[in-house]
């Protein structure tokens, strides 16, 4: 029930007080002011902190096995996947491991993206869509493909925030 009640039921409400009040309060993740997390999105555990004024679009995964951090003003579009635990390809008992993911302020991270275990995104990065990022990524630098490799530079003089709270998502 602890994982059947927040991602079949609760994530379906289209009210955002109601969906953030159970995280806060049940889950006790911690979601900073002007943050919001849309419909439908999966939350695997309890370990997952947001910061300020950042967005989890509709349909993502945030997995808190091995702890999520995510930054202010971070744009992460629908369907990204944040995955913090896996296997060890070469484990011949097949080991799991968890990995936290670091996800600094103002990092945009495109729909459909996926972010594997241990990664840290630099403050400003970008995420192409689609992209799966196996390693970190600096400051400012926009990453894509598969596996996602630098493919430009961000103007560094970043002043928005991502406070976004549509009807009903």
């Amino acid at each position: 029930m602890i994982h059947y009640v927040p991602n079949h039921i609760i994530n379906k409400i289209p009210f955002y007080f109601i969906r953030h009040i159970y995280y806060k309060l049940i889950m006790s993740i911690k979601i900073g002011k002007g943050s919001s997390i849309h419909m439908n999105t999966f939350i695997n555990r309890r370990k997952v902190e947001i910061g300020k004024n950042s967005v989890v679009n509709r349909c993502c995964y945030l997995d808190g096995r091995g702890g999520l951090f995510i930054g202010n003003n971070v744009s992460i579009s629908p369907e990204v996947q944040l995955i913090t635990a896996s296997h060890d390809v070469n484990s011949a008992t097949f080991k799991y491991y968890e990995k936290e993911i670091i996800i600094e302020d103002f990092v945009w991270i495109g729909t459909r993206a996926i972010i594997l275990p241990g990664v840290k995104l630099g403050k400003g990065s970008i995420v192409a869509s689609g992209s799966v990022v196996t390693k970190d990524v600096d400051q400012f630098d926009i990453v894509g493909g598969v596996p996602a490799k630098i493919i430009g530079k961000r103007a560094s003089n970043l002043d928005y925030n991502c406070r976004w709270f549509p009807p009903f998502d």
